[in-house]
């Protein structure tokens, strides 16, 4: 019908150019040539037509493609109500479609029924935004760890979009084996998906034709619990508070809860605090234990189940002294050996005195032997009589009421070698202590 009726208006033109020509009229011309336009689908558009004296000829409008005529000099012909003529002069004559849309995109002519027929066409670029198709798209993923997953998003829009996949707080995953923070594809491949791969992905589809699109696409992988304990071994004594701490990671969600040294569940009250917080599959679990008693001390358990299987692990709790006591008593030990330390040298002073040698002591009742080669050394030589079995030994002393049957007599020059040699030993003592300090 349409090819019929551009056939016809083919001829009219022609027949109106002859008549007008035979007048021997000017013949119209182009003032310049119908330009090229790009436009966004939903705004409307005008196609410009100058023409230089135009007489009695006559102008229109074709759609070029589909050879339809859309307007016949001050008429619209096409049924289409978008489309509408203006003029300011006989030299302008603009085309104009309102509300354009993606199937308005083309070639568009500009006619004058000049015999031969002239024309000028222009091409009408339409541009459309993407837009994410639901039909195409990956809704959201649940998988077991370890599969491989994939993830798809289709789009629309001229030019074709350009398909982004990327996390949505940003960060980086793993994709074939790399740390990557976008993907670009319509399909997202995860190999061998982990736990690490979970959270929301965003597919942004894009062609530079503002604005972008996206849309939230969560990936959930799951897996059974797992946890692992900080400490495994804490210290504290009597009437001290303790926290004991437990991470757990699970997917779906566990249930979690803490069991008593008895193996009892605990339920947060007065003697107990159990606090939770979670984060995506990750959970923070801390038990604090107020004011441990002896009944409080062994293993406490944290436990963790979900569909997929459960686990537990062990903190033990062991007693140590109370830092307070321990303290006190060190300080009264130290304070005791302070106190007698007057009165052991006042006492080592008075044995010193007794063991100087009588004068009057005859060469019966002591024996000295004083040998060179232990540099003056006292060696005791054993008297007749009987010898003490038991009893404390004191070094370079002698005590004469506990020893009247075999007593031994220290010379002058002996008991200062003696002392010598006892500031000496206490010298060597403080060097070797400076240097392991």
């Amino acid at each position: 019908m349409n090819t019929m009726r551009f056939i016809a208006f083919v001829c009219f033109f022609t027949q109106s150019a002859r008549n007008v020509q035979a007048f021997g009229m000017m013949t119209p011309s182009f003032a310049e040539n119908v330009p090229n336009i790009t436009v966004v689908a939903g705004k409307d558009v005008v196609l410009p037509c100058i023409v230089d004296n135009l007489e009695h000829f006559k102008v229109a409008w074709v759609r070029v493609d589909t050879q339809t005529i859309l307007t016949i000099h001050t008429k619209v012909i096409s049924r289409n109500p978008r489309v509408g003529l203006a003029q300011s002069s006989k030299r302008h004559w603009y085309l104009r479609l309102k509300n354009v849309e993606p199937s308005d995109r083309g070639y568009y002519m500009c006619q004058i029924n000049t015999d031969p027929m002239e024309n000028r066409k222009g091409y009408l670029e339409v541009l459309v935004p993407p837009n994410i198709v639901d039909s195409g798209t990956t809704d959201g993923v649940v998988a077991r760890e370890g599969s491989n997953v994939s993830l798809s998003c289709r789009a629309t829009g001229h030019p074709e979009p350009n398909i982004t996949w990327r996390r949505e707080d940003g960060s980086e995953f793993v994709h074939n084996g790399i740390s990557v923070s976008a993907v670009e594809s319509e399909v997202l491949q995860l190999t061998k998906a982990s736990r690490l791969h979970m959270g929301p992905y965003l597919c942004i589809a894009s062609n530079g034709v503002p604005p972008s699109v996206s849309q939230r696409i969560p990936l959930k992988i799951q897996f059974p619990p797992m946890l692992w304990i900080p400490n495994q071994q804490e210290l504290a004594y009597s009437g001290q508070d303790v926290v004991l701490v437990c991470h757990i990671e699970a997917y779906p969600k566990s249930i979690n809860y803490w069991t008593t040294a008895k193996g009892d569940m605990i339920i947060s009250g007065d003697k107990y605090e159990a606090v939770s917080s979670d984060d995506s599959y990750r959970v923070y679990m801390r038990l604090k234990i107020r004011s441990v008693g002896l009944a409080d001390y062994g293993a406490y358990k944290c436990v963790a189940k979900n569909s997929l299987g459960e686990t537990d692990g062990t903190i033990k709790l062991y007693e140590i002294p109370n830092p307070h006591t321990t303290i006190g008593m060190v300080t009264n030990t130290v304070n005791r050996q302070t106190s007698t330390e007057p009165s052991i040298r006042h006492a080592k002073k008075k044995e010193r005195k007794r063991a100087r040698p009588n004068k009057g002591n005859s060469p019966a009742t002591q024996n000295e032997v004083t040998d060179d080669n232990n540099h003056g050394d006292v060696v005791e030589d054993e008297a007749p009589g009987p010898h003490p079995t038991s009893g404390p030994t004191y070094y370079g002393t002698i005590d004469s009421r506990e020893h009247s049957s075999s007593s031994l007599t220290i010379q002058p020059h002996s008991s200062r070698n003696a002392i010598c040699c006892a500031v000496f030993y206490f010298l060597i003592r403080q060097f070797i202590a400076s240097f392991s300090v």
